[in-house]
């Protein structure tokens, strides 16, 4: 079925779902190219980024797919839409703000500086730790991301200054600097996470 086509055009929401969760891959389509701008608009409130706003659309569509069997054909269709898009941006938002909280707490640009020669031995012990977990950490992002979180936050280059340089729109470079830093985040906690009785041992001493 062409999902231009009056016919598809025509169909009921009870009928495209129906039809979808029976394996119709066009009705699918329908249902997304139908409810797409209302979906996108709703995820745009909530980043206020274009791209940002294109992936999480993409994850919320993905979420209705998966809940179509749970839809309840009583209700509004676009209106059940709407709601799962509202709460999907809020459990991104909350996600966002939780990863952030955990990058200002865990990566200061102090620890990129060298130690001072005040600090005690255990201060310094936990300060080369964090030095080598952020450097391993850094390493473990995919290039792309490690070049935008490393212009920015380590070599302080303007948002600009990093679009020029790797030749994309400034949009873009924002979006894989805000990814890189959600990355290098859990990528810290992973490697934080697997010391902890090493940090147990130091903060008793």
């Amino acid at each position: 079925m062409n999902v231009d086509s009056p016919a598809a055009q025509q169909l009921t929401p009870d009928s495209l779902i129906e039809q979808c969760l029976s394996g119709d891959q066009a009705a699918w389509e329908t249902i997304v190219r139908q409810n797409w701008r209302k979906v996108f608009n709703v995820a745009y409130k909530f980043v206020g980024k274009h791209d940002e706003a294109e992936d999480l659309t993409q994850d919320i569509f993905l979420k209705i797919f998966k809940a179509l069997r749970t839809f309840d054909r009583r209700a509004n269709f676009q209106t059940w839409i709407i709601s799962i898009s509202r709460n999907l941006c809020i459990d991104h938002y909350r996600s966002v703000r939780k990863e952030r909280q955990t990058i200002a707490r865990e990566v200061d640009a102090s620890d990129l500086q060298p130690p001072s020669r005040e600090r005690t031995p255990y201060a310094l012990a936990e300060h080369q730790d964090l030095r080598a977990q952020l450097k391993q950490a850094l390493e473990a992002l995919p290039e792309t991301l490690r070049t935008a979180v490393v212009l920015r936050d380590l070599q302080e280059r303007s948002y600009q200054e990093i679009a020029d340089r790797l030749a994309l729109p400034e949009g873009t470079v924002k979006s894989r600097i805000n990814r890189g830093r959600l990355e290098l985040a859990r990528q810290l906690k992973r490697l934080q996470d697997k010391q902890p009785a090493l940090r147990r041992r130091r903060s008793k001493k």
